[in-house]
């Protein structure tokens, strides 16, 4: 019978395998901005998170400010907590505070996803096998992507760094396929970013990211409002 911490690395290969393909664009990503492949490595390292570390390297390139990139951050990984007050109702007892903390760390949507799909109670070796793979195949890409980055001809480079973007296109097709709702959504965002990008240029990278979030968000929330009614039958 495999150990918790087996079982973890066993079912965090997968995932592994899709971020070193993904994290491979984001090191091309990386380097083009101007970052070293060091710099880049260390980024990979200690976030985990493909969406906020493409926006933070946009908003680096751009010479952007630290209030720019926290407030980024914080639009574009807030989902995370709520992944993980859900996941907390899934932790053994074993799951002691300084355990939570370090898990924590590695929940992403493809590690939540997997973690929630488990019948039993989530243990703190279980939970730690799963991280370490993935953050091995997301930091080892990178790595790869940024030597390659530097090595590799800027056409070739160029063509591979849409790598990161096809990610973010298959994230979102699904929802939209299944939801017409979504669909508008996501397409009010896209008209948002769309104008900032040609209409007011003047609008820094990272706050165009925020408002046209924040403001899709808004607007989805007034055509599309979710009764509590509705909310509680889910929860059921």
């Amino acid at each position: 019978m495999k150990s918790p911490f087996v079982k973890g690395l066993s079912h965090g290969i997968p995932i592994a395998l899709g971020y070193f393909s993904v994290s491979f664009g984001f090191g091309i990503m990386a380097v083009k901005a101007g970052l070293t492949a060091l710099q880049s490595i260390i980024i990979s390292l200690t976030n985990l998170t493909s969406a906020g570390q493409a926006a933070g390297v946009g908003i680096i390139a751009a010479g952007g400010g630290l209030i720019e990139m926290a407030a980024t951050q914080l639009v574009i990984n807030l989902r995370y907590s709520l992944m993980g007050l859900s996941l907390s109702q899934k932790l053994s007892d074993s799951f002691t505070t300084p355990h939570r903390l370090i898990a924590s760390f590695g929940i992403t949507d493809e590690i939540f996803a997997v973690a929630s799909a488990q019948k039993e109670k989530l243990v703190p070796s279980y939970m730690y096998g799963m991280i370490l793979i993935a953050t091995v195949g997301w930091t080892g890409g990178t790595a790869l992507g940024a030597v390659a980055g530097l090595a590799l001809p800027v056409a070739l480079t160029a063509a591979m760094g849409i790598m990161l973007y096809g990610m973010f296109i298959a994230i979102i097709i699904p929802a939209a396929r299944a939801s017409r709702k979504d669909l508008v959504v996501i397409l009010i965002a896209a008209l948002f970013s769309t104008a900032f990008k040609f209409l007011i240029p003047s609008v820094s990278f990272g706050f165009a990211i925020i408002l046209s979030s924040v403001a899709a968000a808004v607007i989805g929330a007034l055509l599309f409002p979710i009764e509590l009614a509705e909310t509680e039958e889910k929860a059921e």
